[in-house]
């Protein structure tokens, strides 16, 4: 019987899979810990909600202003280390803050400057760091890797950081970003018990700006049809996803009567939903293609936002909720995978970083939409009009899913020689998006 060191990471996966993901799951407790605290700091300090939404905005700003150029820094130097240093400016600049707050001259502005900062840190960690798993792992096991990556935000960043995060910023302003600060350390120091990654090498590459590299990165995905068509989807559901999103909270308590300890709820089903859907995707992957998967997280999607539009029982909420974690996170997994294996090993920064600025995007303009709607029409219009936007979306995206699906993984992965051929849909397949 296999030890549950086994279950969680395989065996096959490799000791340098192990590292990573310990270093992912304690990073990600660190966030989560700092998804509640931090809110709940810039509320103590003002009383604007401009100001404590603009708190929220510097999660995504840094995305929009650096996500590409972080992606081609990522391709062009050691991802190992470039993880191991942004990390270490994040824990710098989380313990500042902790100084500021210790000694009483903490103000919003200067939180708001802290978050920036550490959002922008965190954009270079992530772009070196989503590119990883691809050198670690053989192409065959990009499913089941990102499946436990998943599964490790879920538990550490969605469901037991921010309890913790609320409980000691209850004790002591600064006591969470102190934990925050040591989560982070202690994910550098993890990471760094990984073997050396080589810098990619860039074949009949000519020497440039980093201006040069992210127009190199977006002329390769403008024409590989496969991967160009998952960005775009994953723009389009994403502002259909955050339309309605963005008033969750609104929609939740008014118009389902829910209150506040109701809408918390809510949000957590989901994430129990998306424990479910992780802990399937195994069995799943087996014996499913991706392309299936696909047509159905899709179509679940504009079934979700169609039942939100029409309830008004709490109890059909939660289970509507509930379906969207299993869904998503499954929907999550096989995009990453998919990415993964479509992408030669010297552009995964570029395209992810692409594919994060389509995610973030899609977030702004989404929310606005909704927000609009919402004052205009009532707290049900954004998600008629997420049923509608991903209704279209998905007929004109239905018989691309089988190209997507037939797309071959990339020739000769530095992980392993398992991506020489196209994998059967018993084996996992090949399409998605985030």
């Amino acid at each position: 019987m296999p030890s549950l060191g086994d279950l969680i990471a395989p065996r096959r996966l490799g000791t340098d899979f192990r590292w990573l993901l310990a270093s992912s799951w304690t990073s990600n407790l660190g966030d989560g810990i700092a998804l509640a605290a931090a809110p709940l700091l810039i509320a103590s300090l003002t009383s604007s909600p401009l100001l404590v939404a603009a708190g929220a905005m510097m999660q995504f700003l840094p995305w929009l202003l650096f996500g590409l150029l972080a992606g081609a820094v990522a391709d062009h130097h050691d991802r190992r280390r470039l993880v191991m240093l942004a990390n270490g400016l994040r824990a710098v600049i989380v313990l500042a803050l902790v100084v500021f707050l210790v000694s009483g001259q903490a103000t919003v502005w200067l939180v708001l400057a802290t978050a920036f900062l550490y959002g922008t840190a965190e954009v270079f960690a992530d772009s070196a760091g989503s590119t990883l798993l691809p050198m670690l792992v053989k192409p065959a096991d990009l499913g089941i890797g990102n499946a436990r990556m998943q599964a490790g935000y879920l538990v550490a960043n969605q469901l037991a950081g921010p309890p913790l995060g609320a409980f000691l910023f209850a004790v002591g302003s600064f006591w969470p970003f102190v934990l925050q600060a040591v989560c982070v350390s202690l994910a550098v120091l993890l990471i760094s018990r990984i073997a050396r990654t080589p810098v990619p090498e860039h074949p009949g590459a000519v020497p440039g700006t980093k201006a040069h590299a992210i127009r190199e990165g977006l002329q390769w995905l403008r024409h590989n049809a496969p991967v160009r068509t998952l960005v775009i989807i994953i723009l389009v559901f994403n502002i259909t996803w955050a339309a309605p999103w963005g008033v969750l909270v609104l929609y939740a308590t008014e118009h389902l009567g829910m209150g506040a300890v109701g809408y918390g709820a809510l949000t957590a089903a989901s994430a129990l939903g998306g424990l479910v859907g992780i802990g399937s995707f195994g069995w799943l992957e087996k014996h499913v293609s991706f392309a299936t998967l696909m047509r159905v997280c899709l179509s679940l999607e504009v079934l979700m936002h169609l039942g939100f539009a029409l309830t008004t029982a709490p109890a059909v909420a939660f289970v509507i909720m509930f379906g969207f974690g299993v869904y998503a996170f499954v929907w999550g997994t096989i995009s990453t995978t998919v990415r993964q294996r479509l992408v030669p090993m010297e552009l995964q920064g570029r395209i992810a970083s692409v594919n994060m600025v389509g995610v973030f995007g899609g977030l702004v303009i989404g929310q606005f939409i909704g927000g609009v709607l919402a004052q205009l029409f009532g707290l049900t219009a954004p998600w008629w009009f997420a049923f509608a936007g991903s209704a279209i979306t998905l007929l004109l995206v239905w018989r691309s899913i089988s190209h997507i699906a037939a797309a071959k993984p990339v020739i000769g992965n530095d992980a392993g020689e398992a991506g020489d051929r196209p994998s059967e849909p018993g084996e996992g397949g090949t399409p998605l998006f985030d």
